[in-house]
C-alpha cells in the first residue's frame, strides 16, 4: 500500500493513458453504442427533433413572409404600371380625338380655301344641351367683327353677334333668332333656313318659304345662296330630312339636319371678311 501511495500520480497517469489507448483501438471495431450513449440518446433525441421541427417551422414561416412581401411589391408595381397604362391610353384617346378634329378643320379650311380664316376655341356656352349660343376666345384683337361667319368641322355654324377685345359671342343657325338665305344644291330651289325653338331641342332647323312646285326632296344638300348679304355662297348648312306643305297651299317647308353636331362643338373657324350688312337677319 505504501508503494501505491508513493506512486499514486504515476498510477493515475498510466490509467488515463491506458483508457485513451483502448478508446483509440476499439473505436473502429465498435458496432453498438454503449449503455451511457443509449441513455443519452433517449434524452437528447426528442429535444433535437423538437428543435429541428421548430427551426423548420420558423424557416417556413419566414419563407412565406418573404414571398408575401415580394408578391405585395410585385402587385404594387403591376398596379402602378396598370394605372400608367390607363392614363397613357386616355391621353392617346384624347390626342386621337384632337387629331381627328384638327384634320376635319383642315379639310373644311381647304374646302373653302378662297376665304381667309382664323381658328378659335369655344370657351363658354349658354345653358342647355346645344351650342345655339356660345363664346369663343378670339375678338377684335384678332381682326374679328360682328356678323363674321363661323364654320365647324363639317360646314356652317353661324355668325358672330358681338365682339370684345379677346372674345366673341356666336349665334348658331339652330337658334330661333337665326335666318339664312339658302338653296338646294341639286335643284337650286330657294328658301330661308331659320332656327326653331322646338326643333332646336333635336338639333334641327327649318327651311321655310319654299315654292310648292319646288322639286326639293329628303336627302338634298342645303347650302348658303349667292343672295345672302352676310354668308358667302356655297357653304354647306345641312341635309333635308322631311318636306311638309304649308296651310296656304302655295309654299312648303323642310326639316333640316345641320351637318354640324351642335352638341359637341369645341373648335371653330371664323371667316375673315367684311360683311355687307350689319343686320342679323339674312
Amino acid at each position: 500500500m505504501e508503494f501505491i501511495s508513493k506512486h499514486k500520480r504515476a498510477f493515475i497517469t498510466f490509467g488515463i493513458v491506458l483508457c485513451l489507448a483502448m478508446s483509440v483501438i476499439t473505436i473502429n471495431y465498435r458496432q453498438n453504442p454503449t449503455f451511457i450513449e443509449n441513455a443519452l440518446g433517449y434524452v437528447v433525441t426528442p429535444s433535437q427533433r423538437f428543435a429541428t421541427n421548430i427551426g423548420q417551422w420558423i424557416s417556413g414561416k419566414l419563407s412565406v413572409l418573404v414571398n408575401l412581401a415580394e408578391l405585395e411589391m410585385r402587385n404594387s408595381e403591376l398596379e402602378r404600371l396598370n394605372e400608367q397604362l390607363l392614363a397613357d391610353n386616355s391621353r392617346l384617346k384624347i390626342l386621337e380625338k384632337e387629331n381627328e378634329r384638327l384634320t376635319a378643320l383642315l379639310e373644311i379650311d381647304q374646302k373653302y380655301a378662297s376665304y381667309p380664316k382664323v381658328g378659335a376655341e369655344i370657351i363658354a356656352r349658354d345653358m342647355g344641351n346645344w351650342y345655339n349660343r356660345f363664346t369663343i376666345d378670339k375678338g377684335t384683337n384678332s381682326g374679328l367683327v360682328k356678323n363674321m361667319v363661323v364654320l365647324g368641322t363639317a360646314g356652317l355654324v353661324g355668325l358672330i353677334e358681338e365682339t370684345g377685345a379677346t372674345y366673341s359671342k356666336v349665334i348658331s343657325l339652330i337658334d330661333s333668332s337665326s335666318s339664312i338665305t339658302a338653296k338646294s344644291i341639286r335643284t337650286d330651289d330657294i328658301g330661308f333656313v331659320r332656327g326653331d325653338f322646338e326643333l332646336m331641342e333635336q338639333g334641327f332647323c327649318r327651311m321655310e318659304r319654299i315654292d310648292i312646285a319646288a322639286q326639293i326632296m329628303p336627302g338634298d344638300e342645303i347650302i348658303t345662296s349667292n343672295l345672302s348679304n352676310i354668308y358667302p355662297p356655297g357653304i354647306t348648312i345641312g341635309i333635308v330630312k322631311e318636306i311638309h306643305p304649308n296651310p296656304d297651299g302655295l309654299t312648303k317647308y323642310a326639316i333640316i339636319e345641320p351637318v354640324e353636331d351642335f352638341k359637341y362643338l369645341n373648335t371653330v373657324l371664323v371667316i375673315i371678311h367684311e360683311p355687307r350688312t350689319s343686320a342679323r337677319s339674312d
